[in-house]
């Protein structure tokens, strides 16, 4: 795993300079999957120059996102589509997803004649998804118990267990869903670009393993330190990104509030 300082994210005079040999150090690949920190605008910012390099060498094929639902696609409108065209071709959250944040890269695709496309699973299949026992045997035991423990790290450990399994299918469904879909975008000698969390870009855990080898694959990890020096989380990808430290709120505050003790609920 190569791990690059890029700290001069927030400049945006330096950035396309520095994301083409960044990029150029993990050729060849199809596929390139960015994971993210959601509330960490440098790491969009650098996303939309990734689009925006690939789009200027004209190999990029597509830009899909976790943000949207599989079957939403900008494909069709205008290389100078308006933001509200956008939002409404993608059906866009933006009480999950700031769209300033997410609309450079996105307009950096559409300007280029390049689709954005929808990777996740759709809410309203959600709900089947979790009962499903299909997903449970993708993961080996040990990677399942890894996922298992990353689903209840991210929910604060106020999960009940009863919610663990449902909540590893979804998962697991949402990273098969994304796969899907960069397959169906991928082009000969182009590249297609997913953006999502970091844990969906991991090789052990996320989208990667429902890929089946046919296509080169390279994901890199956007990781913002809460303070200088705090090393990376275990990731299975090719590159860190390591972008200039952000301090955290506590994450789980919110949900403690809104939960109270109900994920000590067996």
């Amino acid at each position: 795993m190569r791990r690059f300082d890029v700290s001069w994210a927030d400049d945006p005079a330096n950035r396309v300079a520095r994301v083409r040999p960044a990029l150029r150090s993990l050729e060849p690949f199809d596929l390139l999957l960015v994971g993210e920190r959601h509330d960490a605008p440098e790491h969009q910012a650098l996303e939309a120059t990734i689009v925006q390099v690939l789009a200027q060498e004209q190999r990029l094929a597509a830009l899909a996102l976790e943000m949207a639902e599989r079957g939403r696609s900008t494909a069709g409108l205008p290389r100078d589509a308006d933001d509200d065209a956008l939002r409404l071709a993608l059906a866009w959250n933006d009480a999950g997803w700031p769209w300033p944040l997410y609309a450079p890269a996105i307009r950096a695709a559409v300007r280029a004649g390049v689709p954005v496309v929808g990777a996740n699973l759709p809410d309203a299949s959600i709900g089947i998804t979790s009962k499903n026992r299909a997903f449970d045997e993708h993961l080996t035991p040990a990677n399942r118990q890894k996922q298992i423990q990353k689903i209840r790290e991210g929910h604060c450990d106020l999960l009940p267990e009863r919610a663990w399994l449902p909540m590893l299918r979804v998962q697991t469904a949402r990273d098969a869903a994304m796969a899907q879909t960069l397959r169906a975008a991928a082009a000969p000698g182009r590249v297609v670009v997913l953006l999502a969390g970091s844990a969906h870009v991991d090789r052990r855990l996320g989208v990667p393993g429902h890929l089946d080898g046919a296509e080169r694959v390279r994901s890199i990890a956007l990781y913002a330190p809460s303070e200088p020096g705090d090393a990376p989380p275990e990731l299975d990808v090719d590159a860190v990104w390591i972008t200039p430290p952000r301090a955290e709120a506590d994450p789980c505050a919110a949900l403690r509030e809104r939960w109270g003790q109900q994920g000590h609920q067996s």
